[in-house]
């Protein structure tokens, strides 16, 4: 890997405190905290530190990268079969057959050619990740996702075009802007689109995501470390 983490983190603590917080952000916002799921970032984490989460009671992991991810995690979940791993980072439309292959969960559905691909494929696999829209809630040039504009359009054509079931809404909000405004706007289309499903909130925002509704929390360098160059 790229990286490193030192091996003083103490994991199975670092995890346990994220979860406390978690449970106390769901009970300040009048919800269940079951209702909120950790997907614990694993990007440029190692096989070793991840079996660390993973007995610590961590089940449910995400990756930026398709390559990355088939690089560690087919024999982590041949040893671990329960693991539910999502696709976190932009999805290249010739690596669709790999993750749909590989993730359980993918998040970054944001354009129709990626749409009609993962059509094509879950149809000639059999295989049915659950899928998510990202919302460029910034409009951002550089970053994947649907604008919020056009997000109702999008899931009608995946639904009703191709066929596909869309469980939820993504977002990451702009790194330098008030992320409140940003989780309102996506908990707001997804409730005009039906979806009960909302993956919002990083290691840095997580508690106003939950706020706001959150269902998945997205969260790596308060459980793992700042990764290190």
């Amino acid at each position: 890997m790229s990286s490193a983490r030192s091996s003083a983190i103490d994991i199975p603590a670092r995890l346990n405190l994220v979860e406390e917080e978690i449970s106390l952000a769901a009970r300040a916002a009048g919800r269940d905290p079951s209702s909120i799921k950790l997907v614990a970032v694993t990007k440029t984490v190692p096989p070793a530190t991840i079996e660390e989460a993973i007995g610590a009671g961590q089940h449910r992991f995400g990756e930026n990268r398709v390559q990355e991810a088939h690089a560690k995690w087919p024999a982590l979940k041949e040893r671990h079969p329960d693991l539910e791993l999502h696709l976190i980072g932009p999805l290249q439309s010739n690596k669709v057959r790999e993750a749909v292959g590989l993730f359980d969960v993918i998040e970054t559905l944001d354009r129709p050619k990626l749409a009609r691909a993962l059509a094509e494929e879950m149809a000639r696999s059999g295989s049915c990740p659950r899928l998510f829209v990202q919302v460029n809630t910034g409009e951002e040039p550089q970053k994947a996702g649907v604008a919020p504009g056009e997000t109702q359009a999008f899931v009608a054509l995946c639904r009703d075009t191709f066929g596909l079931s869309v469980d939820g809404l993504m977002c990451i909000p702009p790194y330098e802007e008030e992320p409140a405004m940003h989780f309102a706007l996506v908990a707001k289309l997804a409730e005009t689109l039906g979806l009960t499903e909302l993956s919002m909130g990083m290691s840095g925002d997580f508690v106003r995501a939950i706020a706001f509704g959150s269902t998945y929390v997205r969260i790596g360098t308060a459980i793992f470390g700042e990764r290190v160059a």
